[in-house]
């Protein structure tokens, strides 16, 4: 019965104070970007995620925001575009595959690379370390120091770990993102 009401009170919500927020989804191929979206657009995992060539966008409405998500390919030959992309948008998700020992490093220096460009300076990024269901899957505190995230201090800058199969810290990073959508950054 409370469920029923909340959603009752959500949709008469939404019916007035509809949100909207632009993301840029990035990071290294194989981190789980793609998967990403899908489990916070349908709530479903797929282990047969095609890799993202190119870019997709997605439009992904969760209570009373919308969320438009650029979701960016991560092989070298797209890395270029990533700046585009994350232009104008109120968050950048930069998603680390936390069980890949190899590509920390290089993932560690595209994510600084990115951040120095003086077009994307103040945008809020939000670092995901993703695969934390893998026995060697790096916590919070070690992508933290590892992707050196305490020497970024021109912009809010928020980590977690998470996985995409088990779903685990999926809700907190959405209300990470809710948080930023257009009428809360303009408080701000």
């Amino acid at each position: 019965m409370l469920a029923l009401i909340n959603r009752i009170l959500d949709w008469f919500k939404s019916l007035f104070w509809k949100e909207e927020m632009e993301l840029t989804l990035v990071g290294l191929h194989h981190s789980g970007k793609t998967t990403f979206v899908n489990v916070i657009s349908s709530g479903q995992f797929n282990q047969d995620t095609i890799p993202t060539v190119g870019f997709s966008m997605r439009k992904i409405t969760k209570g009373n925001v919308t969320i438009k998500v650029w979701d960016i390919g991560g092989q070298p030959r797209f890395r270029s575009m990533w700046e585009r992309y994350c232009r104008g948008v109120n968050a950048i998700v930069y998603m680390v595959d936390a069980a890949d020992c190899d590509k920390l490093e290089p993932s560690r220096n595209e994510l600084h690379g990115l951040i120095e460009k003086p077009q994307l300076s103040g945008i809020p990024i939000l670092v995901l370390g993703n695969k934390a269901d893998l026995p060697n899957s790096l916590d919070e505190q070690s992508l933290i120091e590892r992707m050196n995230l305490k020497a970024i201090q021109d912009r809010e800058i928020c980590c977690y770990s998470i996985s995409c199969k088990e779903k685990e810290n999926i809700d907190i990073t959405l209300q990470w993102l809710i948080a930023h959508s257009k009428s809360n950054t303009e408080q701000r």
